[in-house]
């Protein structure tokens, strides 16, 4: 799926407006390089085209990246050239990642990625895979769907996204199929035109796993981790089942 949308999801998201929200809330979450006179090592795993890195790396913060998708890691390579920052990209899975990275002071795991593993081993093995990246005391920030609010009410779609170059626009349209077997279905349809020519069509899909706010911290805890915070969004508001759009959560790695 996420090959396919390389080239289009710089225009499905509104980059600008995401980061101004999202990353003051990340740099109040993690530690200041001025605190410990170094640069903070950032790891932003399943990165997508490297936005969130790129711009913590512009910050002065020393950030690496790692995506599933080949052509996600494409695009995040050429974007950060194209910004002027250095920050190291690897392909790489959920469950290898502690296989090339280590030490890090934190760890994001942002835009509804985790739900991408499909059953409780496999999510168990990918925070414990999170924590080998980090350093002792290291935080993690997770951003996912609320799966609460999206199981108790069914709610199948998405707001639309648009988007507009030159004579070109991209609609983008986003629902959900809610599977006998527990899992959801996460369809994205892209459809694009260039003037007044037809409307191309592409649909995407990709299976979910729909974490729920107390299944992910018990998880959390077995893996390694305490003071398991929940917010609402990157806004920093209290996490509400029935009402937050997305399930935001804050762990530090144990000491020991």
């Amino acid at each position: 799926m996420y090959d396919s949308l390389s080239m289009d999801y710089d225009h499905f998201v509104n980059w600008p407006n995401r980061l101004a929200l999202e990353i003051p809330f990340i740099e109040s979450q993690i530690p200041s390089s001025t605190e410990y006179n170094q640069p903070i090592r950032v790891l932003d795993v399943a990165c997508g085209t490297g936005m969130h890195a790129i711009e913590l790396a512009h910050r002065g913060y020393q950030v690496a990246g790692a995506d599933l998708s080949v052509g996600m890691i494409e695009r995040a390579m050429a974007n950060a050239a194209a910004e002027g920052v250095q920050v190291e990209f690897h392909q790489a899975s959920f469950g290898e990642l502690a296989e090339i990275y280590s030490d890090f002071d934190a760890l994001l795991c942002l835009g509804n990625s985790l739900p991408h593993v499909l059953n409780p081993m496999q999510l168990a093995g990918t925070l414990s895979d999170f924590a080998a990246c980090l350093q002792p005391n290291g935080t993690l920030l997770i951003q996912n769907r609320n799966f609460d609010a999206i199981l108790a009410k069914h709610e199948r779609w998405m707001e639309p996204q648009s988007y507009r170059e030159d004579d070109r626009e991209w609609i983008f349209l986003r629902f959900y199929d809610f599977d006998p077997d527990g899992l959801i279905t996460f369809n994205m349809i892209t459809l694009r035109r260039s003037g007044q020519s037809v409307w191309t069509q592409k649909l995407n899909s990709s299976r979910l796993y729909p974490l729920l706010r107390d299944e992910l911290a018990t998880a959390l805890h077995q893996s390694g981790f305490r003071q398991v915070v929940c917010y609402g969004g990157m806004d920093g508001k209290p996490f509400d089942r029935e009402t937050s759009n997305n399930l935001v959560v804050i762990a530090r790695k144990n000491e020991d």
